[in-house]
């Protein structure tokens, strides 16, 4: 049975990427820039964005902090992020959700460049995913494809189940995986809370994807012998953190899983740092 390390996955796209970096720096090129705009105290929030700007100091990226008070008005926040859309040594703007009361998160992720949206989040990447054209992928599932690649855990031809439908894993990563190559072409099946007979649904997987925020819910009994696990989840509980699997009775079953944490968790910020180098690649070629 293997384990799926993401830890270490990230930590060498973090090597790989400031590689390129020193390279292109050391030749004269600025280094990437990525804009991490935090809104309020939200403990959490601050966490996310101190560990991404960790990241950025790791992949040679340039990190621009804004970080702002809680009672920032609406027309404030959207002026700076048109000032970040304007900065010609911006190439990623990042805003930390959820944002406090009296804000309108989706227009101001409206707001963001498109070609600046290194969290894909904005509908033209999203819909650019759905046509299967270039564009910046919701890290999260694009960190999860990565994992297959990595660890040539190829899903052409196999059976799919993501456990899940929301816009920033589920809907993303069914597409994804439906998308031609050696790493997609699956026959997909999106399982939620109306789903019928789950366990079932679950069983018939080749590759099993959690995402639904629920501790320890799918178990060894609903995977089927060799399947792949995936586990999406990070759910706090007294005992510490916790995926959407089972661990020890899915383990048991499974031909690879990921842990949690240290599975997908850090392939996340990963995705968002290529992300970032991807788009300096594309607006200082």
């Amino acid at each position: 049975m293997i384990v799926i390390d993401g830890k270490k996955t990230a930590l060498d796209i973090r090597a790989e990427l400031a590689a390129e970096v020193s390279a292109a720096t050391a030749k004269g090129r600025r280094a990437p820039g990525l804009a991490v705009i935090l809104v309020g105290e939200d403990p959490a929030s601050q966490v996310y964005v101190r560990n991404k700007e960790k990241g950025c100091v790791e992949a040679g990226i340039a990190s621009f902090a804004y970080r702002l008070p809680a009672d920032t008005k609406q027309q404030d926040l959207l002026k700076l992020i048109e000032e970040c859309n304007a900065r010609p040594d911006v190439d990623g703007i990042l805003l930390q959700l959820p944002l406090p009361k009296g804000l309108d998160a989706q227009a101001c992720l409206l707001a963001i460049d498109p070609a600046k949206d290194v969290d894909g989040f904005h509908p033209e990447n999203v819909g650019r995913l759905s046509l299967g054209l270039p564009g910046f992928v919701s890290c999260t599932p694009a960190g999860v494809m990565e994992l297959l690649r990595r660890y040539n855990l190829p899903t052409r031809g196999k059976k799919a189940v993501v456990v899940g439908r929301s816009d920033i894993v589920g809907k993303p990563l069914a597409l994804l995986l439906t998308r031609s190559g050696e790493f997609g072409d699956a026959t997909v099946t999106i399982c939620h809370s109306r789903t019928p007979d789950l366990a079932a649904e679950c069983r018939s997987a080749d590759f099993l994807f959690l995402a639904i925020g629920r501790p320890r819910f799918i178990t060894g009994d609903m995977v089927r012998q060799g399947a792949v696990v995936i586990d999406v989840g990070i759910n706090r509980t007294p005992e510490g953190l916790c995926g959407d699997a089972d661990y020890e009775s899915v383990s048991a079953k499974a031909s690879a899983i990921t842990p949690v944490p240290g599975g997908v968790g850090p392939m996340t910020i990963a995705m968002l740092l290529m992300n970032t180098v991807q788009s300096w690649r594309q607006r200082t070629a």
